[in-house]
């Protein structure tokens, strides 16, 4: 939770972190830093009746606690607590071994783990944790969290401020200082973990990066033309964005192919998790009447909020975007239920827009919308 006007909002994971208390799980909680991992896990905590214990790994002390340790060290050191919170767990060398032990053999102690280093900690974790871990990932705000703070037509009032400004939540929180916080967050934060690793030997390689796929948002990327671009190979602009990913900075959206020879099959477009970071990065808040990128400060925005919805409610779709050799388009896909849902993104209201006859042809089990500003809400609120 944060305070928002001196008001408390609640994160849509909450209640799924707490209803999943009672499966024999440890729950692991990623996402970007802050972005409200603490926050969130303290509200669960609090609310947890039973003998309970909170960690930090960033503290030395806890993770001298946990080397070398075995399950009798385990149990004598918390056998007598239900519930067991460790914040920051990649700091631990054998984190994925300690988990294991806890789920095997300290039954029927709850755990739920945080980490901002999907990388590190998934590395660590992965394979000793199969079949005994609950994923969860956390986003910035989402649109519906603020809504039912507020109400879902403040929150369309403040549509241009988003797009602009993005949803971390020290930015929600405090509104007149975006620009600085959002800055702060990009100069301290946002590449911490990612300069932590030995594959990343040039820093201001990654930035150079960032800043060609900021300008590329609602484009296909080409590895190759980046690779022209700023001056690297194309195995290591591939590395780099891989590790832009696992940092929860950008993520990817593939092409989908299946029956047309002119079809991109190979394709990818990348988006920003955050439109206030996107936009740090190219130093750009201006107002949307002063900007060319309108358009993709749009996609982004729906893009990462069904992103948002899609995740929280636990629903399960193939994603992709769809294009053709001959510049025939369509914005984004979503693939279940045996049916393509096409949907085509315009900023403007009733500006409309048609199916590519040659897709409509090929996939003839298919729906379509067009979304706007005059019904997007729908698109991105449960």
């Amino acid at each position: 939770m944060y305070y928002f006007w001196r008001a408390m909002i609640k994160r849509s994971l909450q209640s799924q972190i707490e209803a999943d208390l009672v499966l024999p799980k440890i729950q692991v909680l990623f996402g970007p830093r802050q972005i409200g991992k603490t926050t969130l896990i303290e509200s669960v905590f609090k609310r947890f009746d039973e003998k309970k214990l909170w960690l930090n790994a960033d503290d030395a002390d806890v993770r001298e606690t946990f080397a070398n340790a075995n399950g009798t060290r385990l149990k004598q050191l918390f056998g007598d607590f239900k519930l067991l919170v460790i914040d920051e767990v990649q700091r631990i060398e054998n984190a994925g071994l300690v988990l294991k032990i806890i789920a095997d053999q300290l039954k029927p102690l709850h755990v739920i783990a945080t980490g901002s280093s999907a990388f590190e900690l998934r590395d660590k974790i992965s394979e000793s944790m199969a079949g005994r871990a609950i994923e969860y990932r956390l986003f910035p705000f989402w649109m519906q969290e603020l809504a039912d703070h507020t109400s879902i037509f403040e929150e369309k009032r403040l549509l241009e401020h988003r797009l602009i400004y993005g949803y971390y939540p020290e930015v929600v929180n405090n509104p007149g200082n975006e620009k600085k916080i959002l800055q702060q967050i990009c100069d301290s934060n946002l590449y911490k973990d990612i300069y932590a690793l030995t594959q990343v030997k040039k820093p201001y390689l990654l930035e150079k990066i960032l800043q060609a796929l900021a300008l590329q948002v609602g484009s296909e990327v080409s590895f190759n033309e980046l690779s022209n671009l700023v001056g690297a190979d194309k195995e290591t602009i591939e590395r780099y964005i891989f590790l832009l990913e696992q940092a929860f900075v950008v993520y990817r959206l593939p092409s989908f192919s299946r029956n047309l020879r002119n079809e991109i099959n190979k394709g990818r477009k990348i988006y920003f998790y955050d439109n206030g970071i996107r936009n740090s990065i190219i130093s750009n808040f201006a107002p949307l009447n002063l900007r060319s990128d309108k358009g993709a400060l749009w996609e982004n925005y729906l893009m990462t909020e069904r992103l948002k919805k899609i995740t929280y409610n636990r629903q399960y779709c193939n994603r992709y975007f769809w294009r053709t050799r001959q510049q025939q388009e369509i914005d984004y896909l979503e693939e279940y239920d045996g049916v393509l849902h096409a949907f085509e993104f315009k900023y403007s209201k009733n500006s409309g827009s048609k199916l590519p006859l040659t897709f409509s042809k090929a996939y003839p089990q298919h729906a379509f919308a067009m979304v706007d500003t005059g019904n997007y809400e729908n698109f991105v609120l449960a």
